[in-house]
């Protein structure tokens, strides 16, 4: 949402009026025939002195409020922040000579005096070194500010569509708003139904799995259709494996309710093709947002968390473990509602059905039981949203190398970067919060998902505007 600088209005109106009003009040004969003897001026010259006064306050006033109100977007915002407070003082310093040379206070000694020069040229000096400072060390929001924005792709899906249900975490899959235009092209002809839902065009395609956007005849209703070819598995021992992996995720996704995840509605196999049918989305997945030049008000980022750490409480409350927490599993619709997705890999634990020693998830993401083939439960998943949380702040990882055994030492042994080292205009109890969800041991990290979530919640609450 942009922001309104309705606000500045009324400043500009009182530095108006103490420019109008101030020399007028000066000039009446009242004024300046009453000699206030302990000041050694009239009332003239104080009347200007506390317009002036006035208007410095609201110079000063309004790069406040500015500040507070522009976001902090890695971007031109960025830069015009870092830059309001030393400009407004270099203006004020400079007003101030100005009107202190042009009236006067006797008390305080006359004009040009060496004590005078002393101040006003250390003034001028600190506020330009502020200034001076504030650009070299922001240059790079103003360079990415004059940097062609690469166009945001908001391509309507309803599931992350780069992958069917993850038997490995070998390689990180492309995001499917890469590959789904290139999809029809590559082959493959959409069939004309699939179960009672009309196929109506391809979303998006990846390794294992194509998703179609279909239409229920009876009730008009559009979903969106994962699906995963079975006849192109040759042994029968894997084609049970992935059937009853594929399956897993409507059994675990489908006995979920709750706002902020993704419902399913039916399940079902045909003609060698297994399909999900899931609630069709419209917005923008949150890997949008993690890059320097794309980040989101910080305030905004702390509400999301929360919501996915409610939707994931939620989750583990009903016995489910989604084990795959990253940006692309997670959509901003157009009305700000927070959507989790992808429950393909998530593990029932009320009866385990996934081989504990099996790595499952996406890499960089991974917890460190995750990543060295432990058990895991809800805690684990607290840990990858920890490291969601730090990427949307940052537009950095955590956690990461070259190689995928390099990356396992690092996630399981190596301490994660401080939060402020990037991010020193956040309260230090975002660092505190980042710090518990990314303990490498399991019984230091928060227990429950929504206890992270209340802790965010206090934080955002407080922050200004």
């Amino acid at each position: 949402m942009s922001t309104s600088w309705g606000w500045i209005g009324p400043y500009f109106i009182v530095i108006a009026l103490a420019f109008l009003v101030g020399p007028f009040l000066a000039s009446l004969p009242l004024f300046t025939h009453t000699f206030i003897r302990p000041l050694g001026m009239n009332v003239s010259q104080i009347v200007q002195f506390i317009a002036d006064g006035i208007c410095l306050l609201m110079v000063w006033g309004v790069a406040t409020r500015a500040r507070d109100d522009l976001r902090d977007n890695g971007r031109g915002q960025t830069f015009v922040r870092a830059m309001l407070f030393p400009s407004a003082l270099l203006l004020i310093v400079l007003i101030a000579s100005q009107a202190y040379e042009a009236h006067g206070i006797p008390v305080l000694g006359p004009p040009k005096q060496p004590l005078y020069n002393w101040l006003v040229t250390g003034g001028l000096i600190g506020a330009a070194t502020w200034l001076t400072f504030a650009w070299v060390r922001h240059v790079d929001a103003l360079t990415q500010a004059f940097t062609r924005r690469p166009r945001r792709q908001t391509k309507p899906t309803a599931v992350p569509t780069h992958q069917a249900p993850a038997t490995s975490a070998a390689a990180e899959p492309a995001p499917a708003r890469q590959v789904g235009a290139a999809a029809v092209r590559n082959g493959g002809s959409a069939p004309a139904t699939l179960g009672r839902y009309q196929v109506m065009k391809e979303l998006g395609r990846g390794a294992m799995g194509v998703v179609y956007l279909g239409k229920d005849p009876t009730i008009q209703r559009f979903v969106a259709i994962k699906t995963m070819r079975l006849d192109d598995i040759d042994s029968a021992e894997e084609l049970k494996e992935f059937r009853e992996r594929f399956f897993r995720e409507a059994e675990s996704t489908g006995r979920l309710s709750h706002p902020n995840i993704v419902t399913v509605y039916d399940a079902g196999e045909q003609d060698g093709l297994a399909f999900i049918a899931m609630e069709y989305l419209e917005g923008t997945l949150l890997s949008c947002y993690c890059q320097k030049s794309t980040l989101l008000p910080s305030k905004q980022v702390l509400q999301i968390v929360a919501s996915v750490a409610d939707a994931l409480d939620y989750a583990h409350g009903q016995g489910v473990v989604h084990r795959d927490v990253k940006p692309p599993n997670i959509m901003i619709l157009k009305q700000r509602v927070v959507k989790v997705m992808d429950f393909g890999i998530a593990k029932m634990a009320s009866a385990s059905k996934t081989h504990p020693s099996l790595i499952v998830g996406t890499p960089r993401y991974m917890s460190p039981e995750q990543a060295t083939g432990r058990e895991v439960d809800g805690r684990s998943d607290v840990f990858s949203l920890g490291v969601v949380l730090f990427e949307l702040l940052t537009g950095e990882r955590p956690f990461d190398a070259d190689n995928m055994p390099a990356l396992v030492t690092r996630i399981t042994k190596a301490p994660h970067a401080p939060l402020l080292k990037y991010r020193q205009d956040l309260p230090t109890r975002v660092q505190s919060i980042l710090d518990r969800a990314l303990q490498k041991e399991i019984p230091n990290r928060y227990r429950h998902a929504s206890d992270m979530a209340q802790d965010l919640r206090d934080i955002f609450q407080v922050m200004p505007r």
